[in-house]
């Protein structure tokens, strides 16, 4: 059977959407009730992305250097992220996120991995084998080198 790039990229675009809002949806429900969304968002993204630099936080949230700072600043006060100099650029700061802040994230992940794994409970085992492995191929074609190697 010969699939159409075109066909799988438009099926892409159905269907991703739809999976992270019920992601996102289920890690919002489950994230700290003192935290607001954007809060959550930066804690994930550096996370993510250990070492972040603030531009980068801010880009990805689509907010300026300033909001973000605040933002930041906020999270860091409560002890879930520290900032760093960084170690080639002491006018460049790196972002982490501390053990408090990782126990706010397992707690948020773990609940969202049940959930989803009780939507794929009424999945087959020879089904679920064929999400893995899409999983898999969508991870090595879109991930980043780097996330590869981890």
């Amino acid at each position: 059977m010969t699939v159409d790039l075109e066909e799988s990229a438009r099926k892409l675009l159905e269907v991703v959407p739809i999976i992270m809002q019920a992601i996102r949806s289920e890690m919002r429900s489950r994230r700290s009730l003192d935290l607001t969304v954007p809060q959550f968002r930066a804690l994930a993204f550096v996370n993510r992305n250990e070492g972040s630099s603030l531009w980068e936080v801010a880009r990805h949230m689509g907010l300026t250097p300033p909001s973000t700072s605040r933002l930041v600043d906020g999270l860091i006060a409560r002890g879930l992220m520290a900032r760093n100099d960084h170690p080639a650029d002491r006018r460049r700061v790196r972002l982490t996120v501390t053990g408090q802040g990782l126990t706010i994230l397992e707690a948020s992940t773990e609940g969202t991995a049940s959930y989803l794994a009780d939507k794929l409970s009424g999945v087959d085992a020879d089904n679920r084998e064929v999400i893995d492995k899409a999983v898999e191929t969508l991870r090595a074609v879109f991930a980043p080198a780097h996330e590869l190697e981890r």
